[in-house]
């Protein structure tokens, strides 16, 4: 007779696995994994297991920042902080679109003018006020797509930004017209940092980091959007799955 795991609680269920060590339980658990793969097609199979790959990277990714004291430990990590640093001068006023939490900004702010960040998310704006706080850093609630500031700042930052939008270029030549930045510092994902993306897309099971994502890049549709936007490209590199850059509006590519 078969028992469906459905009508077993989930609290018998979870508390049969107190009695295994985590190295016995993690056996068990790819056993019974790798057998429903296995009774599968290969492509239902794979379905199967970028599905549990997801669930896992969500989890993941909560539990390390619960690990981090509520902060995700890439800011540390990966170090790309020291990427937009690097490229402030004492001089420069900052504007750091889509700031979220506002950790990057109050890194710029201790080499730099002066920083706002903007976000359209009141809540990340209430935290950040209420963890970075400096004479020279400000904290705004705005929607950058609809409304930005007449204000002219030296350089811009958008970091895991774009990916997020529709009409990219137009955005970027907006920024561009409002702001007259002499810089724009971006930060987004590559599309071709492992294998599986391109798998799990052609498979039709979701491939993005984040399902909000409009585009994750390749380096060429990078390079064609930036011209599209009237960008020229200072300097790039590509680091942990991701491009970093440094833009000049195509007035300034010869400075």
């Amino acid at each position: 007779m078969k028992v469906s795991l459905k009508k077993i609680p989930s609290r018998l269920v979870n508390g049969l696995f107190d009695f295994f060590s985590d190295e016995t339980m993690l056996g068990k658990i790819f056993n019974v994994i790798a057998h429903r793969a296995a009774a599968r097609p290969p492509e239902q199979a794979l379905k199967f297991l970028f599905g549990l790959d997801a669930l896992l990277y969500t989890l993941q990714t909560q539990t390390s920042i619960a690990y981090n004291g509520g902060l995700h430990p890439k800011h540390r990590l990966m170090n790309y902080h020291d990427f937009f640093a690097r490229r402030i001068a004492a001089s420069d006023r900052v504007m750091d679109i889509g700031c979220g939490l506002g950790a990057v900004a109050y890194d710029v702010a201790q080499v730099s003018k002066q920083v706002v960040g903007m976000d359209l998310n009141a809540k990340s704006i209430q935290k950040a006020r209420e963890l970075y706080q400096r004479p020279n850093l400000e904290f705004r609630v705005g929607d950058a797509l609809k409304t930005l500031p007449d204000e002219k700042y030296d350089v811009v930052i958008l970091s895991n930004v774009l990916e997020h939008l529709t009409g990219r270029p137009e955005f970027l030549r907006r920024v561009q017209a409002v702001l007259k930045p002499e810089r724009i510092l971006i930060r987004v994902p590559l599309f071709e940092r492992d294998w599986r993306v391109p798998l799990k897309k052609e498979l039709g099971v979701e491939w993005r980091l984040d399902d909000t994502h409009e585009i994750e890049y390749t380096l060429e549709t990078f390079a064609a959007e930036m011209n599209q936007a009237g960008l020229a490209v200072k300097h790039l590199e590509v680091r942990w799955g991701e491009i970093w850059t440094e833009l000049l509006p195509s007035s300034n590519a010869a400075l």
